[in-house]
């Protein structure tokens, strides 16, 4: 018997190190990075509809539900994929802030993918659900892993890396927005035109080196560039240091900026301090490991099992 309501929270994600390797021929950057889920998130319940329907209802007024959304269009494009002809309601609980550099809006969507596969009872796997995600956003595939991931080519080459040491962390955004496009204008990243510079750029090469980043969070490219275009990205990282942080850096291409702490009691504490600027969403959170993601995801997790070719 099929699933009527499903209930799934969509976790966030921070870069424990980011490079931009430089732009391909197709206009694409070829970048580099190790993605961290992390416990805060959103919360979706999808219930199967009695017609061909789809709706979204949100609880942040300024997120959209029309097709602009990911959540709908993931669901549009799982509906194009396998030939059905299901509807749903989706219910959204926007906690993740949207545009910061947490992946909210990719995660989402990803939830979107397994809750509706099972909904619909779709017989599908990780790698095509990944490649559907990818036409998504570039985060999406990684939200279909979990816990410590490197991830290569525009983002969307995912692959598992052993689970970071458990972090307390402190995330802050600053009540401004970052023109990815900008950003990477400003890091003036040489083009890759030639096809072998493209293929020396390995999943084995840039793992190496990332080998130490479980010893330590690592740097992003992005950051330098950020902060000049938004100096109130910078105050906030200082914040963070100011408070205890043993490290602070930007999370994607900002503008959302985390620290780590040596305990959930001092992030506690730091997360109290930040609260008083008005203009700041403050988070206190922890790294979720690739096992704890699977299993918050719960049966839906069955749907990405490896691919029944593999």
């Amino acid at each position: 018997m099929s699933e009527e309501k499903i209930t799934l929270p969509a976790f966030a994600k921070i870069n424990l190190g980011l490079r931009v390797r430089g732009r391909r021929a197709d206009g694409y950057h070829e970048i580099s990075t190790v993605f961290q889920t992390v416990t805060l998130h959103d919360k979706l319940t999808f219930e199967a509809g009695p017609d061909e329907r789809l709706e979204l209802v949100c609880s942040d007024p300024d997120i959209p539900t029309d097709q602009s959304n990911l959540v709908l269009r993931a669901a549009l494009a799982l509906r194009e994929r396998y030939d059905v002809s299901r509807g749903a309601r989706v219910s959204l609980e926007k906690r993740i802030p949207a545009g910061g550099g947490l992946g909210g809006g990719s995660s989402d969507a990803a939830v979107a993918l397994v809750a509706l596969a099972r909904l619909w009872e779709i017989k599908t796997d990780v790698l095509e659900l990944s490649a559907l995600g990818a036409r998504l956003g570039a985060d999406v595939p990684f939200f279909l892993a979990g816990g410590t991931a490197l991830g290569t080519g525009t983002g969307t080459d995912i692959t598992p890396l052993e689970d970071a040491p458990k972090m307390h962390l402190v995330v802050v955004t600053p009540g401004v927005r970052v023109s990815t496009a900008e950003a990477y204008k400003l890091l003036n990243a040489p083009a890759l035109t030639k096809e072998t510079a493209v293929v020396n750029l390995s999943v084995s090469r840039a793992e190496a080196e990332f080998s130490g980043f479980l010893r330590g969070v690592t740097s992003n490219d992005f950051e330098a560039v950020v902060v000049r275009l938004q100096p109130e990205v910078g105050r906030a990282r200082a914040a963070l240091w100011g408070v205890g942080a043993r490290r602070a850096m930007l999370s994607g291409s900002g503008s959302s900026v985390f620290g780590v702490f040596e305990s959930k009691g001092e992030a506690g504490l730091a997360r109290e301090v930040l609260k008083a600027e008005g203009d700041w969403q403050v988070f206190a959170c922890a790294t979720l490991t690739r096992a704890e993601y699977m299993r918050e995801l719960g049966r839906c997790a069955a749907v990405l099992r490896p691919s029944r070719g593999a």
